[in-house]
């Protein structure tokens, strides 16, 4: 099966932006096999959570103090959470300090490699390997992922890279829902999409 406008449309309602969206991913679900009415509906089920119906393309790190201790209690207690309060960058820099292939928190790197693209990839080592599958040296990745076609296409690689398809034949939404957020955060969000997208494409 392959994504249509009018499915993508129906997907993401008052969306300004479809004519874009639809070339970027018109091109590329087929190279990633993402071509089963289960497969685009799990996918779209996930980029529409994770990017707010395709509007944003960075997670958004604007924490305030209590919300700090209670997302990440270890790297913000109590007692210091109000100097990151309402600070993306400095948040992004010690939440993701020291894992995921970034340094220390005064290297910058959770900054610079913090959720960006429909899925939100988060990471330098993810960035590295998504850089290193397109062949483009991974100082350009930020800005490609704030592109249509990159934001679009790192989901795909993601997609790939966690053998995602395999658990949308299954239509196993809490998998791949865990794989994708690292959690359970918005499944229930997750699940209904999947269902909506589902019957979207069957009423086609």
């Amino acid at each position: 099966m392959e994504l249509t406008k009018e499915l993508l449309t129906k997907f993401i309602p008052g969306n300004p932006y479809i004519d874009h969206w639809y070339d970027a991913l018109s091109k590329l679900l087929p190279d990633y096999e993402i071509n089963t009415d289960k497969r685009i509906a799990a996918f779209m089920a996930e980029c529409i959570h994770e990017s707010a119906g395709f509007q944003f393309l960075q997670e958004n790190l604007n924490y305030k103090a209590e919300s700090l201790t209670k997302v990440w209690p270890a790297r913000f207690p109590a007692d210091i959470a109000g100097q990151y309060a309402h600070n993306p960058e400095k948040i992004a820099n010690r939440a993701y300090a020291n894992r995921m292939g970034n340094g220390d928190e005064a290297s910058g790197d959770g900054w610079a490699h913090c959720g960006r693209g429909l899925i939100q990839l988060t990471g330098k080592d993810n960035y590295q390997a998504f850089a290193d599958s397109i062949e483009t040296p991974i100082e350009e990745i930020t800005a490609y992922l704030q592109t249509f076609e990159g934001a679009a296409q790192s989901a795909c690689w993601f997609w790939e890279t966690n053998n995602l398809n395999a658990l949308a034949d299954q239509g196993n939404i809490d998998k791949i829902s865990q794989i994708t957020n690292g959690g359970k955060l918005g499944l229930k969000e997750r699940r209904d999409n999947y269902e909506h997208e589902l019957q979207i494409i069957h009423s086609a």
